[in-house]
């Protein structure tokens, strides 16, 4: 199968870690179907990957709803014929301390970075079968090691990591790749937002409030998301073929984790 063939699916493709991914993965797929809340967040996203030499589709679609994942791979498959790859990067979970956190706040990160990628996973399968496709589920590093502060963050990324291996179980079968990436702290519009409070907090600089938490997480500098993106396009790619079933940590070997 030619590249001229290929469909990749990235939701969250707004910003950060999904538009990185989105933007690499034009270089090894013909179309990338890209996703967020609102067509307007995806512009950006949608001219590199034209740049890169790839045809983007643009869905804006809210993943917490039940019935979006069934539009989208409908629309996917009526426009490009196929799906090759998914790759699930959307969803924010709220950074708030596990005995503050709201029955809502909780339900509102399961309904769009869990739930969203399951039900997509779930309805991408029988393409994916087809293809002898692969999928990639983003959770975080910080499953690894659960803090009071980031509770639902750490829970939510665990579940992921658990959902991912089991649907790999079936890819086994299926002839369907499933692996899960672990990125650290990486520099996204949401991070920096997070790392302008923890320097306030102190009394510094950004710059040394961004050196002051490197060294607090352990590691040399914080990552950046076309380093994540780089490793989705491995995990997608035939080099990676029988790899599956797999936890990847890129963390810079934060030493809160295990």
């Amino acid at each position: 199968m030619s590249a001229a063939d290929t469909t990749v699916i990235v939701t969250g493709a707004g910003r950060g870690i999904g538009r990185a991914a989105a933007i690499r993965l034009a270089r090894d797929f013909a179309h990338v179907v890209i996703l967020a809340r609102t067509a307007a967040a995806l512009d950006e996203t949608a001219a590199r990957i034209r740049e890169a030499g790839a045809q983007p589709l643009v869905i804006a679609e809210d993943l917490r709803r039940p019935e979006a994942a069934a539009r989208i791979v409908a629309l996917a498959l009526e426009k490009t014929g196929r799906i090759d790859a998914l790759v699930n990067v959307a969803g924010a979970v709220a950074p708030t301390d596990l005995f503050s956190m709201s029955d809502a706040e909780w339900d509102d990160g399961l309904a769009l970075k869990f739930h969203g990628a399951r039900r997509l996973t779930v309805q991408a399968w029988e393409a994916l079968k087809l293809s002898k496709g692969a999928v990639v589920l983003t959770s975080g590093a910080s499953a690894m090691a659960p803090k009071a502060p980031g509770a639902a963050i750490a829970t939510i990324n665990a579940a992921i990591n658990a959902l991912a291996k089991a649907f790999s179980e079936r890819g086994i079968g299926d002839g369907v790749q499933v692996n899960s990436v672990l990125p650290g702290p990486v520099v996204t519009d949401r991070r920096l937002a997070m790392l302008h409070k923890f320097a306030e907090a102190r009394g510094v600089g950004l710059e040394e409030g961004m050196r002051q938490f490197s060294t607090q997480a352990g590691i040399s500098r914080l990552g950046q998301p076309e380093e994540v993106a780089d490793l989705i396009a491995f995990l997608v790619s035939p080099a990676a073929r029988w790899m599956t079933g797999s936890m990847v940590r890129m963390d810079g070997g934060e030493a809160n984790t295990v």
